[in-house]
């Protein structure tokens, strides 16, 4: 019998996923969001599940090289283009598409009259992009018989709705292209949700694509979208611990009665976060309990006074359906961005297509 850890990737969510990106925009063109290794599902699980978008971005040469390498046809998108200027090879011999944002890869394009580009402008989030007055100056230098200009910007806070931070950066950005031609893009997971009026000619949908909410009151499930990917494992061993004795490394939870205690065959070696500990939900036999002391390389504990007939083998879901990544992520003081891109899929990978 093998190791009973498992991620189980669920094409079918992720195309119901995008059917609610489709939903909510209304015929724009959609940039499936696939970078980190689609954020921590596999890259190419991601790009073949979503095989009718138009584009996909990544942050890389090498991301977009395995793309290509495995038969993918749509626009690839750099999203911070290049890093140095012997990748304009390749992004020309892969037929990339590439963001320009600072005035060295504008100089790197100026003599490029092939390459597709989307240049990003600075409206607030104050990372990446051309200040609103640099634009007229680098619409110029890039412009060229056949090319196509695109142009996109970042929101910083449209997870919070009706933050007026967005308002502002998105009548600048309006503002700023008023007398340009060329598509535009905006408006990511949290402004395809909450913000329609963000939405313009294209869409680059991420996090939601995964089944995870951008927002942080809110989970997935609520909003109608199905995750990406659920994590399971089962128990391998059912201990009854004493009151007043301790459980795992550090005596990270002492049992405040006596009480069974389950051990999950998972642990941070296979992307579960440590300092999620005591309190984190997890599930045993579909019933809601919790994680008790730290997990450890390969293990970690669980709470079984909520499960009291558990026994060995029985089934454990760590996230993913039935329990959202955001409730997990939130014990942990963390982001679901954060424990996505952090899996290392030691866990055996299931691919679920129908």
């Amino acid at each position: 019998m093998t190791r009973p850890a498992r991620a189980t990737f669920d094409a079918q969510a992720v195309r119901s996923n995008l059917r609610l990106v489709k939903q909510h925009t209304a015929g724009r063109r959609v940039m499936a969001i696939v970078k980190a290794d689609g954020y921590g599902h596999g890259v190419l699980r991601m790009a073949h599940a979503l095989n009718d978008v138009d584009a996909f971005g990544v942050a890389s040469i090498e991301e977009a090289v395995r793309l290509r390498d495995a038969g993918i046809t749509q626009s690839i998108v750099l999203l911070e283009g290049p890093f140095e200027a012997r990748e304009l090879t390749d992004i020309v011999g892969h037929r990339l598409e590439s963001v320009v944002h600072n005035r060295e890869q504008a100089r790197l394009f100026a003599a490029n009259d092939t390459t597709p580009l989307w240049i990003k402008i600075d409206t607030g989030m104050h990372r990446l992009g051309f200040a609103p007055e640099q634009v007229p100056e680098i619409v110029a230098t890039l412009t060229r018989p056949g090319r196509a200009l695109r142009f996109m910007t970042h929101f910083a806070s449209a997870h919070f709705i009706g933050d007026v931070s967005v308002t502002n950066q998105l009548a600048l950005f309006t503002s700023t292209l008023a007398d340009l031609p060329g598509e535009r893009c905006s408006a990511n997971s949290s402004a395809i949700l909450g913000w329609p009026q963000s939405h313009g000619d294209w869409v680059r949908p991420g996090l939601m694509l995964y089944g995870v909410s951008p927002f942080a009151n809110s989970v997935g499930p609520s909003l109608g979208l199905r995750p990406a990917m659920t994590l399971t494992s089962a128990l391998i061993a059912v201990k009854r611990v004493a009151a007043g004795e301790s459980v795992g490394y550090g005596k990270g939870f002492v049992c405040p009665q006596a009480m069974p205690v389950g051990i999950v065959a998972f642990g941070y070696a296979d992307g579960y976060p440590r300092h999620a500990a005591t309190g984190a939900p997890i599930l045993v036999n579909s019933v809601r309990t919790q994680v008790i002391g730290e997990a450890s390389m390969d293990m970690m504990a669980v709470d079984l006074r909520a499960v009291p007939e558990a026994r060995v083998g029985d089934p454990v879901i760590l996230w993913g359906e039935g329990l959202p990544v955001e409730e997990v992520a939130r014990a942990a003081a963390t982001i679901p961005y954060d424990l996505l891109c952090r899996m290392r899929m030691r866990a055996r990978i299931v691919e679920r297509h129908a």
